[in-house]
C-alpha cells in the first residue's frame, strides 16, 4: 500500500522533487551542490541567503525554483528608499465604499525574492525579516497570515560593495542557510555562452510540482528520524564552535536545531535511507558559517574557513 502525506502520495511527490532537481541542474549549470542545498533549505522550512557578486545566477536560481515547483513568485528590488509598506502592503481608503481596503505587498507569495537585500535600510530589512520569522504581518492592527509554503530567497552583494547595509548577526540568524553560487567551471560556462538564454529556457518549461507537493515533501523531510550517535555528532560540532579559541560566538541552540533540520532535508533530497554524518557535513558550512563570529585571534580567517576547520577537528562517531 502506498503511503500518503496530505492529499498527494509521497512516491509521486518524491518523483516530482527528482524531476525538479534535474530541470534546475539543466538551468543552473555545474552547480548541483548549490541546487541541492537550495532544495534542502526549502524542504527544511527555512529561508535562503545567497551572497555573491552580480551576474553569477542568484536571481535565476530563485526564479527557477519558483517556476519549476509551481510556486507563486514575487520579487522585491531592495533599494535605499524602500519602505516597509512597499514589502508588506498598505491599507488604501476606497471612496466608493467609505472603507479602508488592504492592498497586499509582494511578501504575499509562496516564494519571495528579496534582491540585493543589503542595499535597503535596516528599517526595510526588518520588515521582511519579521515576516520571515513570524510567517505573518501586522498592518493597522490586523494580523494577516502569509502563504504556506513560504520561502524567502534573499540575495546579497559582498559587504565591501558600495552602498550596502550589512545584516547584523541577529538578522542573519533568520536565514537557515547562506550559500555562494561561484563562477561556473569551464565547460558549463562554455554552454552558457553558446546556449539558449536561461530565462528564455525557463519560460518554456512546465512546472513539475505545486504548493501541495512542496508541503508533502516538507512534512516527509522533517519527519526523518536521526539516531543517537548522529545527534551526538551534531552536539559535538556545536560544542566545538562554543569552546574553540578561534570563535567568539558559536552556534546557539537555534543553530543546532537548524543544523538538524537541514541535515534531515538534505538526506531526503539525496534519497538517502537515513540521515548520515555525510548529510550533516554537506550542510554544515551553509548553516553554520554566517552564525559564527571569528575571535580576534582568527580575524584573518573567514567564517567559512572556520566552519571547515570545525568539521575537520570533530571526529565522526
Amino acid at each position: 500500500m502506498q503511503h500518503t502525506l496530505g492529499a498527494q502520495p509521497i512516491d509521486s511527490a518524491r518523483a516530482a522533487l527528482d524531476a525538479a532537481r534535474v530541470t534546475l541542474n539543466g538551468l543552473i549549470l555545474g552547480k548541483d551542490a548549490q541546487v541541492s542545498l537550495a532544495l534542502s533549505c526549502l524542504l527544511a522550512r527555512g529561508h535562503l541567503l545567497i551572497e555573491d557578486l552580480p551576474g553569477l545566477g542568484k536571481t535565476t536560481l530563485a526564479q527557477s525554483l519558483a517556476h519549476v515547483l509551481g510556486l507563486s513568485f514575487n520579487r522585491v528590488q531592495f533599494t535605499s528608499d524602500l519602505l516597509p509598506a512597499d514589502i508588506v502592503g498598505v491599507s488604501v481608503f476606497r471612496q466608493s465604499s467609505g472603507e479602508f481596503e488592504f492592498q497586499p505587498g509582494p511578501v504575499f507569495a509562496e516564494l519571495v525574492l528579496a534582491d540585493e537585500v543589503n542595499r535597503a535600510t535596516p528599517k526595510a530589512q526588518s520588515a521582511l525579516l519579521e515576516a520571515m520569522e513570524e510567517q505573518q504581518v501586522s498592518v493597522d492592527g490586523t494580523t494577516r497570515a502569509l502563504p504556506d509554503p513560504f520561502f524567502v530567497v534573499a540575495t546579497q552583494n559582498p559587504a565591501d560593495q558600495i552602498g550596502t547595509f550589512p545584516l547584523p548577526e541577529s538578522q542573519l540568524d533568520r536565514f537557515l542557510m547562506r550559500i555562494e553560487i561561484g563562477y561556473p567551471d569551464e565547460q558549463s560556462e562554455r554552454e552558457l555562452i553558446t546556449g539558449e538564454d536561461r530565462r528564455a529556457m525557463l519560460a518554456g518549461i512546465e512546472p513539475v510540482a505545486n504548493p501541495d507537493t512542496v508541503t508533502v515533501l516538507q512534512n516527509a523531510a522533517l519527519g526523518l528520524r536521526m539516531n543517537e550517535p548522529l545527534v551526538d555528532y551534531i552536539q559535538a560540532l556545536v560544542r566545538y564552535t562554543r569552546e574553540s579559541p578561534d570563535v567568539e560566538i558559536g552556534l546557539s541552540p537555534r543553530g543546532a536545531q537548524a543544523l538538524a533540520a537541514a541535515a534531515r532535508a538534505h538526506a531526503f533530497v539525496e534519497r538517502h535511507s537515513g540521515v548520515f554524518p555525510d548529510d550533516v557535513q554537506a550542510v554544515f558550512e551553509a548553516v553554520a558559517a554566517h552564525r559564527l563570529k571569528p575571535a580576534a585571534s582568527a580575524a584573518l580567517q573567514s567564517p567559512e574557513e572556520i566552519a571547515r576547520q570545525v568539521l575537520a577537528a570533530v571526529a565522526i562517531p
